[in-house]
């Protein structure tokens, strides 16, 4: 990641977390990004990530999900697998100071929220990515970017959980209502927000009946149509999603 956004970074980190301490009012930071960029919200069993990657591979953008874990982990010099665990979980006070005291590589979760944010926002600022989860829709400004939702009904997440992972029914609804419950969780504790609220996306997709490449047609044609001056203003290539 380029260090020339480090400082744009550092300034846009301590403005969040003043206006959550200190609940200032809402400035202006659209102007510093320049290009635009998506953020793909998931329901677990929706296809989020999938749709995401396929996206990302049309446009010709950086798909950003597990790689956010290795910015992290870079950034804290932490092991990756030391990330992974405490990524999209909500914590407390309590169960932070437990666990500090009784595990030596114990992740701090505001370092972890701290260092999301700065690698969020670096790649955001930098435009052509796709974000995925990790409450980036509420971090980024929402006329810079897409911000999409990818949802389904339970059923049909229930029966993608036991086609695609193997599970058992019983396992396959415990899974999903337990990274469902942390993900919910995580955005509501650290961003103050609640990311069922469907005007909070520029787009929620329901992928019952939509496949991942024409899941990712339709979120390339809204792209578009939010920001039609980007092919002509940086010369970039407009693919068509219509065949």
């Amino acid at each position: 990641m380029s260090s020339r956004y480090d400082a744009l970074v550092d300034r846009f980190t301590n403005f969040f977390q003043a206006r959550a301490s200190l609940k200032l009012p809402s400035v202006d930071l659209n102007t510093q990004f320049k290009k635009p960029f998506i953020t793909i919200a998931r329901e677990p069993g929706s296809g989020g990530a999938p749709i995401a990657r396929a996206v990302a591979q049309k446009l010709g953008f950086i798909c950003l999900d597990e790689q956010l874990i290795d910015e992290v982990a870079r950034s804290t010099k932490l092991r990756k697998d030391l990330i992974k665990a405490v990524d999209e979980k909500n914590r407390t006070h309590v169960e932070d100071i437990v666990q500090s005291l009784l595990n030596p590589d114990y992740v701090d979760d505001i370092k972890y929220v701290t260092e999301l944010t700065k690698v969020i926002l670096a790649y955001a600022l930098q435009g052509k990515v796709v974000i995925v989860g990790r409450g980036a829709n509420f971090l980024t400004p929402v006329a810079k970017g897409l911000h999409v939702n990818i949802t389904a009904p339970y059923e049909v997440r229930v029966q993608r959980a036991m086609d695609f992972e193997g599970f058992s029914r019983k396992k396959a609804e415990e899974v999903l209502a337990k990274v469902e419950k942390e993900r919910k969780e995580f955005v509501k504790q650290y961003f103050r927000k609640d990311p069922t609220r469907m005007n909070s996306y520029d787009l929620t997709l329901n992928t019952s009946y939509f496949p991942v490449d024409k899941a990712s047609d339709l979120i390339i044609d809204a792209f578009w149509h939010k920001f039609p001056w980007y092919q002509q203003a940086f010369g970039f290539l407009k693919r068509s999603t219509t065949g």
